[in-house]
């Protein structure tokens, strides 16, 4: 068979999926002799080269540099349920391909956040599981786990809001507790001054290595990067604050918000200019919003950060 043929099945294989392509189905193809690997290698790329999310391992991969990936975020208030799809289209009313789904749960005052690649399984103890998002009593402090070692030497979570299993260790090979790997917190508003919402983020974003002929990115450093959302204008003539979601935010909300990166000289690799968007978040319908994110961030640290948006904050309203 041609190399340019199994270049074409690659594509559309990857095209027709609306879930996740069978991974034997398309890197088994890279098997078969030395011209058939060099074209899987080139066409299946980490999202920071690619621009495309074709394995469940590309959700915890920085997104691409220049373009950023953009995704829906679907809202089911009946169960608590929140399913993230990359986005296919322009439209707003295709929901794409499914990528993460997300749970709330109560537990007393406070709130956690299930994420999963199985929106039938939201289990912690599941091969499904990807992380999960705690908050304190006030719902305006959260912290992000994820389920495995983000980069070389990372350390389990000694919380309890960061244990996976009520027991120690269920097996070598799964880890008991979480891996912490950032904060999100939003200002109390004290005076009630008109405004919307101050949130600042705090993420350890490993590093990419540069290869782009590599087919799996491996992290090799983890990098502080710190994020505030962009400060809105006053538009006297809307009476409303706005901030340019260039046609991807629809509806006024307080959810509605842009993150920067700041430069932090305290933290190794920290960096920013303060003015490129990183992920921006807005709502389109009455459960429907968009989520658009680039490099330093994955699917994973955009979709959790976005989560903390869901929610009454009274103290910072």
């Amino acid at each position: 068979m041609l190399p340019e043929l199994i270049g074409e099945i690659i594509k559309r294989v990857e095209a027709s999926e609306d879930r996740w392509p069978l991974r034997q189905s398309v890197v088994a193809c890279g098997c078969v002799c030395k011209k058939w690997r060099e074209v899987v290698k080139e066409l299946v790329k980490p999202p920071v080269h690619g621009g495309n999310i074709t394995f469940p391992s590309c959700l915890k991969q920085p997104g691409p540099r220049d373009t950023p990936l953009q995704c829906l975020i679907k809202r089911n208030k009946k169960n608590s349920m929140f399913y993230l799809y990359l986005a296919v289209s322009s439209s707003f009313t295709e929901k794409g391909k499914f990528l993460l789904a997300a749970r709330r749960y109560r537990h007393g005052a406070h709130t956690e956040y299930i994420i999963s690649l199985d929106p039938n399984d939201l289990s912690q103890g599941s091969n499904a599981y990807v992380g999960k998002l705690s908050s304190d009593f006030l719902g305006t402090k959260f912290t992000i786990y994820d389920s495995q070692p983000p980069h070389n030497g990372a350390k389990q979570s000694s919380s309890r809001a960061g244990r996976r299993f009520t027991s120690k260790q269920i097996s070598p090979q799964v880890p008991a507790s979480n891996f912490e790997i950032g904060e999100v917190s939003y200002k109390f508003n004290l005076l009630k001054s008109r405004g919307p919402r101050r949130m600042v983020s705090s993420l350890r974003c490993p590093q990419e290595a540069e290869d782009p002929k590599l087919t799996k990115s491996k992290p090799v450093a983890a990098g502080q990067t710190l994020l505030r959302n962009k400060a809105p204008r006053w538009h006297e003539h809307l009476q409303c604050w706005c901030l340019n979601f260039h046609g991807r935010v629809t509806v006024a909300s307080v959810k509605n918000f842009q993150l920067v990166a700041t430069v932090d000289a305290s933290q190794p690799g920290g960096r920013g200019d303060g003015e490129t968007v990183l992920l921006q978040f807005g709502k389109v319908g009455d459960d429907m919003f968009t989520m658009d994110y680039r490099q330093p961030l994955s699917a994973f640290h955009a979709f959790a950060i976005c989560l903390t948006s869901f929610g009454t904050k009274l103290a910072c309203e």
